[in-house]
């Protein structure tokens, strides 16, 4: 039996951390192989921390960024796929050959399966159907990633489950209420049942890792950003569990909700699934 390994797939530098930072962090500090891909290096967001003065080059400053957010999670440094950041709304770049909206899916899909070939995941995760909130990048990403999960099946070693990032209804109704985040979005839409969770990870021990890897994206938690000044409350949840929604599987599924993302597969170590 293989050192149990998980493959995260996401768009753009900071992705990882929010929603899933404490998950990987969790696994990694359990002897797993955790490999990061990121599509993109930001190349589109916006500097949010006026400290840092003028940017010149945003994507190398992002790369950076990412490799210092996976230091404090104890993950190896991320592999960029070399795509660029397709922006959204009026930022949306149209005419750069390399932004992910006007690359070939099925490239995306092969270069994200060649990864596989070479790291042999047992699961693999990324964004939800709906990219979370809508970013085109998000929603290229996931076909992308959910289409190499089925292609690995023709793999020696196929990987054995897919998971997506999930928010659910609730949450989700609770931040647009009174503190007005995700406002516009429908939470029928981007949202999940609390039955449709598959997997739930305490990661309150790993609250300071994850904090430590968000605000490593110093351009994007500024004082001029949304995520890096949300209220206490509306993070608070996140530094206590992450949840996930179930995108596939080859094996049978033990128990649901399941304990983790490894639960009842066949891997040298036994994890601590909490």
């Amino acid at each position: 039996m293989a050192q149990p390994s998980l493959l995260a797939v996401f768009a753009h530098p900071d992705d990882e951390a929010l929603r899933c930072g404490g998950t990987l962090a969790h696994y990694a500090a359990q002897g797993a192989r955790i490999t990061l891909v990121c599509a993109t290096r930001g190349e589109a967001g916006r500097v949010t921390d006026p400290s840092l003065g003028h940017v010149e080059d945003v994507a190398a400053l992002r790369e950076q960024e990412l490799k210092d957010a996976c230091a404090h999670l104890g993950i190896g440094e991320p592999v960029f796929l070399g795509y660029h950041d397709s922006g959204r709304g009026e930022r949306l770049r149209r005419d750069d050959p390399l932004a992910t909206i006007n690359v070939d899916l099925w490239e995306i899909e092969a270069r994200i399966l060649e990864v596989i070939a070479r790291v042999q995941p047992h699961v693999m995760l990324t964004f939800d159907p709906h990219g979370i909130y809508g970013h085109p990048d998000h929603l290229i990403v996931h076909r992308a990633a959910t289409a190499a999960f089925y292609s690995s099946g023709c793999l020696e070693k196929p990987v054995q489950r897919l998971y997506y990032t999930a928010q659910t209804r609730s949450e989700m109704q609770r931040m647009q209420g009174s503190l007005g985040v995700l406002a516009g979005l429908d939470p029928d839409t981007y949202g999940v049942s609390d039955c449709t969770v598959a997997v739930r990870v305490g990661v309150s021990r790993y609250a300071p890792q994850k904090r430590r890897a968000l605000y490593a994206h110093r351009t994007q938690t500024g004082p001029l950003s949304t995520l890096g000044t949300m209220p206490d409350e509306v993070t608070k949840n996140a530094y206590e569990y992450e949840t996930f929604s179930l995108g596939g599987s080859r094996t049978t599924v033990p128990r649901y909700p399941l304990r983790g993302f490894f639960d009842g597969l066949p891997v040298a170590r036994r994890l601590k699934e909490d």
